[in-house]
């Protein structure tokens, strides 16, 4: 199975502690319908571990199928810079099926974000090199749908259920370091 490359840095977003025995990575997609449907799952795999999982997010928008991910992803990367990833992350799920005409703007509201370093961020582009990276370690690791998820370094492939997925972390040696 292929091997996460790189490992999970600073720069990842993550919850979680990071001396968590066990570290889950998702490259995901804020348009992919599968995306969406593993928020609930991740939400209840964390909740089962708790301070045992480190959860992180990596950005990988296949813009050829998925025309407003990329722009979405931008926005998850502009609130980041004012400590709100996770907020947005979440607002960009839960509009997920309007992402072609929501204002982005007032989503950015919503979460609490100051609306003017918001939108200039979006509109200087200033977090394209961080999601092209996201993106290239993805195809370095071997990614090639969402959402993939790596448990400790290592690609799953089992099924995409909370139950399986479960298993699948709860199997990791707890001594194994990250």
């Amino acid at each position: 199975m292929p091997n996460l490359t790189p490992a999970v840095h600073d720069r990842d977003h993550s919850l979680g502690p990071n001396t968590a025995a066990i570290t889950l990575v998702e490259y995901g997609d804020y348009e992919c319908p599968d995306c969406l449907n593993a928020v609930p799952i991740i939400q209840q795999v964390r909740q089962a571990l708790g301070d045992k999982l480190r959860f992180v997010f990596r950005h990988f928008p296949r813009s050829a199928i998925h025309p407003h991910a990329s722009v979405a992803a931008e926005a998850a990367e502009a609130a980041a810079a004012q400590g709100k990833f996770w907020e947005m992350h979440q607002a960009l799920f839960d509009h997920q099926k309007q992402l072609g005409e929501i204002d982005l703007g007032n989503l950015a509201l919503k979460v609490g974000l100051e609306i003017y370093q918001f939108e200039a961020s979006l509109s200087q582009k200033r977090y394209r090199q961080h999601i092209a990276a996201d993106f290239e370690s993805a195809q370095q690791s071997g990614v090639t749908k969402t959402p993939t998820f790596f448990i400790n370094g290592q690609q799953y492939k089992g099924p995409n259920t909370a139950d399986a997925l479960l298993t699948a972390l709860q199997a990791v040696p707890t001594n194994e370091s990250v």
